[in-house]
């Protein structure tokens, strides 16, 4: 047994329900945390969706008051978690509960933060910097991808830098995910397609971590097989809530792994990208994916085979260079198969920016777990082959 496996880790995940209408049993948890007062932390555009009302009529039969914060955004921002936690403490609410994607679940983890350490959230990036629990939050996520309703990230961008920062933490932890397949229903495919390479993504990058162990291994093999069998459906016309809820698992898996081993260079690159350009964090991984799986491969290849495997890829007797290839043929086909681009199509690209968006990413928290370590150079280079002008 390696010396890794053999080492210390810990593995922090909150209450989880899964199944159709699970958020249906909302009521039911507001009642356990005796809440009166909670904030819902949502987006504008899921509130016009009949489960959205279902959920809600669910709620105000047992609160006193229900307050909307839905001036969240794509990529959150550190000026909206602060108006957030200024509203939460002001109108003395009890609970936060967020629907939404990852964006609204970040933001509301990031409103809790604030609402009970006070300071400004970027006080708090990097790893265990979160000193007082939050309140209680409880989550309904509506896209099958960032899987922050289980996870100890919250990611925020800082508007005065045009960065993302990663707060990480178990204090960040929700108390509850009521994870549900019926919302996923509501998403157009592009989102689908998205969110879900993303999933992909986080458990790629948690088994090759410096820090995967014995538990997050098995939650990311499985996320990978789950999402390999299902991805190219769920972008389908005629998808099934079946095939959503799958996908919804494979997500939930992913983001167990991660939550506790960290990610990697894609996700360091990705935050980097999808701050300063304000792009969509998903299609970030989709199209950077590729690249660091060449970069990091020699490093762990046995771990490559194993994902391989998941990929039901037929490679117990091929050399390591054809297995490298025919993994990278299998991303590539996944990725042109649910229409995401292979590059940014850029106006303009300034070396200046260039060199900003390389030092972020080697400064990100994700790049000291990623297997190798990454040069300025290889940064550099990898940008300039996804951002084309």
């Amino acid at each position: 047994m390696s010396e890794t496996l053999l080492e210390l880790r810990k593995f922090v995940i909150p209450e989880i329900i899964i199944g159709v209408d699970a958020r249906l049993l909302i009521d039911r948890y507001i009642s356990h945390f005796n809440a009166k007062k909670p904030m819902l932390v949502t987006d504008k555009d899921i509130q016009h969706f009949e489960w959205f009302h279902e959920t809600i009529a669910l709620i105000r039969p047992h609160v006193e008051n229900l307050f909307f914060f839905d001036d969240t955004t794509p990529n959150p921002k550190d000026v909206e978690a602060m108006l957030g936690a200024s509203l939460f403490l002001s109108l003395g609410c009890d609970l936060i509960i967020a629907i939404g994607g990852g964006s609204v679940i970040d933001c509301a983890k990031c409103i809790s933060i604030v609402a009970s350490n006070g300071g400004n959230v970027l006080d708090y990036e990097g790893v265990d910097e979160v000193l007082m629990p939050g309140p209680p939050l409880i989550c309904i996520p509506t896209t099958a991808g960032s899987s922050a309703d289980v996870s100890q990230f919250a990611i925020i961008k800082d508007t005065s830098a045009n960065i993302k920062r990663a707060i990480i933490s178990k204090k960040v932890v929700p108390d509850l995910a009521l994870i549900d397949p019926v919302p996923l229903m509501s998403m157009d495919p592009y989102l689908t397609a998205c969110t879900a390479m993303d999933a992909l993504t986080h458990a790629i990058e948690a088994y090759v971590s410096s820090t995967h162990s014995a538990l997050t291994d098995v939650h990311a093999l499985e996320s990978i097989r789950l999402i390999n069998q299902v991805i190219e459906k769920s972008v389908r016309p005629d998808r099934t809530i079946e095939t959503m809820f799958q996908l919804m698992l494979g997500s939930l898996q992913a983001g167990l792994a991660f939550s506790n081993a960290s990610l990697g260079a894609v996700h360091a690159m990705s935050h980097s990208m999808g701050g300063l350009l304000n792009l969509p964090h998903g299609e970030c991984n989709s199209i950077l994916l590729e690249h660091i799986i060449r970069l990091n491969f020699e490093t762990v290849p046995d771990r490559y085979r194993d994902i391989a495997r998941q990929l039901d890829l037929l490679v117990d007797n091929v050399s390591d260079a054809l297995l490298l290839e025919m993994i990278i043929n299998r991303i590539v086909a996944m990725r042109q198969n649910v229409n995401i681009p292979a590059s940014i199509k850029m106006d303009a690209l300034e070396e200046a920016t260039v060199d900003y968006l390389v030092e972020n990413a080697l400064n990100d928290p994700c790049m000291v777990t990623n297997p190798r370590t990454l040069t300025k150079e290889e940064v550099r280079i990898i940008y300039g082959r996804v951002l084309q002008t």
